[in-house]
C-alpha cells in the first residue's frame, strides 16, 4: 500500500471505529451497571428476581438486533453506508442518555422498567444497523488481500467500548461517595454518552461514501429490494444460514461468555466486590485487545476458518476448568478465617427491619462483608455477601479472564472480513448483518440471562458444582457451530465480491 492509501484507510478506520466504539459503550453500559440497575428500576423485595429481570431487559436489546439489521441493512444497501450508520448513532445515543434520566421504581412504579425496556429495544435496533455498516464500509475501502487486518480494527471496538464503560464507572465511583453513586451517580455514565455521540456525529458527517458502493450506485447496479435478493434467493440464503450456524452462532456465545458472563459470574456467583471486578476485567480486556488485530492479520495469511474454529474448540474444552479455578480462587470455605478479626454489628431501620453485618478477615488478606436482613413483613431473610480479594487472587482472575478474551479474539477478529467476503456489494449490508446479529443478538445476547438462571436453579437444587451449570449453554452452542463450520466452511478467503 502507498503512504497515501494508508493515510486514507486510517482516516476511514478512525472515523468508523470511534462511532462504533461509542455505540458499543452505549449498549454495554447497561450490562456493566446491571447489578445497580436491578435495584433502581425493579421491585427491591426480591433481589434475585430483580437481577434476572435486569438481565432479561438487557437481553431484550439483543433480541431485536436482527430486526435492526433488516431495517437498517436495507437502507444501507439502497441509500448508502454513511447516512445509515449516522442515523443509528443518533438513535443509540439518544436512547442511552434517556435511560439515565428515567426516575426509579420507587418514584414512578412499573412505568420505570417499561420505559427502560422501550429504550433498550431502541438501542438494540440501532446496534443492529451499526455494525454491518461499519464493517462493510471499512472492508470496501481496504485492499483485497488485507481485509482481515483492516476490519479487525472494527472488531476491537466492542471490547474497547466495554472497557471504556468500565473505566467511566470506576472513575465516577472514585469521584463520588458510595452513597452519592448509589443515589444518582450511576446515571453519569449514561449522561456522558451524549457528549461522545455529538463528537462522533460531527466526524462521521464529513466522511465520504464507500467507493465500492458509490461506483455501484453510479452504474445503477445497486439492489432495489435487498431483503428479497438476500433471503428470497436460495443460493444467497444458503450462505446466510452457513454464516449463522457455522460461524456467528458460536462466535456470539464465546464473546459473551468471555466478557459479560465472566463479569456477571464474578459479581453474583463469586460475590467479588463490584469495583474490583470492573478493574480486573478492564485489565484483562486491555491486555487482550491487541490480539483482535493479530488474528485479523493472521487470517489474511492462513484463512479465516481455522482461526475461528480453533477459538471455539479451545473455549469448548477449557471453559469448565477455567470457571472451576475462578470459583475456587475466592471460595471462602477454602480460606483460613482470622477469628480475632471478625466483627459483628446490628442496625434497626426506620421500617423496623434488622440488618446484621459481619466482617471477616482471612489469613491470605481476603476480607468479606456479610449483610443479613430480617424483614418485619415477611419470614425469610436476605443475605448479601461481598468479597474483597487479595492481590494474588486478583492477578489469578485477570489471567483466567484474559485467556477467555484470547478465545474471543480468535473467533471475533476475522469474522467481519469473513462475512463481508461471503456476499456481493449490492446486498452485502443486509446479508451480513442478519446472521451476525442473530448469532450475537439471539444466541449470544441471551447467554447472561440463561446461564445465570441455570446457575440459580442448580444452586437451589443443592448441586455442589452449581456454578458450572451456566456453561452448558455456550459449550453446546459452540460445539454445534464448530461441527457445522468445520464441515461446510471453505478456508479460502474470497475476494471476488469486492
Amino acid at each position: 500500500m502507498s503512504n497515501t492509501s494508508t493515510r486514507g484507510i486510517w482516516k476511514v478506520i478512525s472515523a468508523s471505529s470511534m462511532g462504533t466504539m461509542i455505540e458499543w459503550y452505549d449498549f454495554y453500559i447497561f450490562g456493566s451497571l446491571a447489578v445497580v440497575i436491578s435495584t433502581k428500576f425493579f421491585p427491591g423485595d426480591n433481589p434475585t428476581a430483580a437481577f434476572l429481570s435486569t438481565l432479561a431487559t438487557f437481553a431484550a436489546g439483543f433480541v431485536v438486533r436482527p430486526f435492526g439489521a433488516l431495517f437498517f441493512g436495507r437502507l444501507g444497501d439502497i441509500i448508502g453506508r454513511k447516512y445509515t450508520f449516522m442515523a443509528t448513532l443518533l438513535l443509540m445515543g439518544g436512547s442511552t442518555f434517556l435511560i439515565g434520566c428515567i426516575p426509579d421504581y420507587d418514584t414512578i412504579g412499573f412505568l420505570a422498567p417499561l420505559l427502560v425496556l422501550i429504550l433498550r429495544l431502541l438501542q438494540g435496533l440501532a446496534l443492529g444497523g451499526e455494525y454491518g455498516g461499519a464493517a462493510t464500509y471499512v472492508a470496501e475501502h481496504a485492499p483485497a488481500n488485507q481485509k482481515g487486518y483492516w476490519t479487525s480494527w472494527i472488531q476491537t471496538t466492542a471490547t474497547v467500548g466495554l472497557f471504556i464503560s468500565l473505566m467511566v464507572i470506576l472513575a465516577t465511583k472514585n469521584i463520588l461517595s458510595a452513597e452519592d453513586f448509589d443515589s444518582w451517580g450511576w446515571r453519569v455514565p449514561f449522561w456522558v454518552s451524549i457528549v461522545m455521540v455529538g463528537i462522533s456525529y460531527l466526524i462521521r458527517k464529513n466522511m465520504d461514501e464507500s467507493p465500492v458502493f458509490a461506483k455501484a450506485k453510479k452504474e445503477g447496479t445497486t439492489s432495489t429490494n435487498p431483503l428479497k435478493e438476500s433471503f428470497g434467493n436460495r443460493y444467497n440464503l444458503k450462505f446466510v444460514l452457513l454464516a449463522l450456524f457455522g460461524a456467528t452462532m458460536g462466535q456470539g456465545v464465546v464473546w459473551y461468555t468471555g466478557q459479560f458472563y465472566a463479569m456477571s459470574f464474578m459479581k453474583t456467583v463469586m460475590n467479588v466486590d463490584s469495583s474490583q471486578v470492573d478493574e480486573l476485567l478492564g485489565i484483562a480486556l486491555l491486555l487482550g485487545t491487541p490480539f483482535f488485530i493479530f488474528f485479523g492479520w493472521l487470517s489474511d495469511k492462513i484463512g479465516r476458518k481455522h482461526i475461528m474454529m480453533g477459538g471455539m474448540l479451545l473455549a469448548i474444552l477449557f471453559y469448565r476448568p477455567i470457571y472451576k479455578t475462578m470459583y475456587n480462587t475466592t471460595d471462602l470455605s477454602h480460606k483460613t478465617e482470622l477469628i480475632s478479626k471478625t466483627t459483628q454489628s446490628i442496625e434497626i431501620t426506620k421500617s423496623k427491619d434488622s440488618i446484621y453485618t459481619t466482617s471477616k478477615e482471612y489469613s491470605d488478606g481476603t476480607t468479606s462483608l456479610e449483610k443479613k436482613s430480617h424483614f418485619t413483613n415477611k419470614k425469610e431473610a436476605q443475605i448479601n455477601t461481598t468479597v474483597t480479594i487479595n492481590s494474588d487472587d486478583k492477578w489469578t482472575l485477570i489471567f483466567l479472564v484474559f485467556i477467555q478474551v484470547l478465545f474471543v479474539t480468535m473467533v471475533y477478529g476475522p469474522i467481519a472480513a469473513f462475512l463481508v467476503e461471503m456476499f456481493p456489494t449490492k446486498i452485502r449490508y443486509t446479508s451480513m448483518s442478519l446472521p451476525y446479529h442473530v448469532g450475537n443478538g439471539i444466541f449470544g445476547g441471551l447467554l447472561p440471562a440463561i446461564s445465570t438462571y441455570f446457575v440459580t436453579h442448580a444452586k437451589e437444587a443443592g448441586k455442589p458444582d452449581f456454578y458450572l451449570d451456566g456453561l452448558w449453554y455456550p459449550i453446546i452452542i459452540a460445539s454445534v457451530c464448530f461441527v457445522i463450520g468445520m464441515i461446510y466452511i471453505d478456508n479460502k478467503n474470497k475476494t471476488n465480491h469486492l
